[in-house]
């Protein structure tokens, strides 16, 4: 099972990974935080008016739950060659392998997609007040960005993962949108 390729979803992998999985499990990467701290041009936005997706941005002492899923044996290129196409469509992740701490006690490593800090559709530390804006307004390719945090919102609260600035965001775009 050390050979397993495991992955870690904190946005909408979580509610479409788009890979076979043979098994997932809640799981912690510490340093890191979920943050809407990506302009999307593509997937929720334009290039005319950007939206925002989240990333794991690094923060000392942070941490970010999420879920972690087992790959199903034999799909593992496969997996690696949609994932890449889905995430590295602009150079603003980065794959970076994570240790992750399962809620069932094991640790585990897994390939997860972070932000670069040094790209320009970097975005970290924009208030929640802007972010809501941006969202409230913002579709793309893959349909209207509110969408994107209200399903991510609800199935981390199916898994009772706790994300106060998700929960205050989808009220706050709630009452934009009307």
């Amino acid at each position: 099972m050390s050979d397993a390729l495991w992955v870690f979803g904190y946005g909408s992998l979580i509610w479409h990974p788009g890979f076979p999985v043979a098994e997932q499990v809640v799981a912690r990467a510490a340093g890191w935080h979920r943050s809407f701290c990506m302009r999307s041009i593509h997937h929720r936005g334009t290039p005319e008016r950007m939206g925002l997706v989240l990333a794991l941005d690094w923060a000392e002492g942070a941490y970010c739950d999420g879920v972690a899923f087992r790959v199903t044996p034999g799909a593992e290129e496969e997996t690696l060659a949609a994932l890449r196409e889905r995430e590295l469509i602009s150079s603003a992740y980065l794959e970076k392998w994570l240790a992750l701490h399962a809620q069932d006690g094991r640790d585990l490593t897994a390939l997860a997609y972070v932000i670069d800090p040094d790209h320009v559709q970097y975005c970290g530390g924009l208030p929640l007040e802007e972010q809501a804006a941006i969202i409230a307004a913002a579709v793309g390719g893959r349909g209207p960005n509110r969408d994107y945090l209200y399903a991510t919102a609800r199935h981390l609260a199916d898994l009772d993962i706790a994300d106060p600035d998700l929960d205050r965001l989808v009220t706050m775009v709630r009452e934009i949108s009307g």
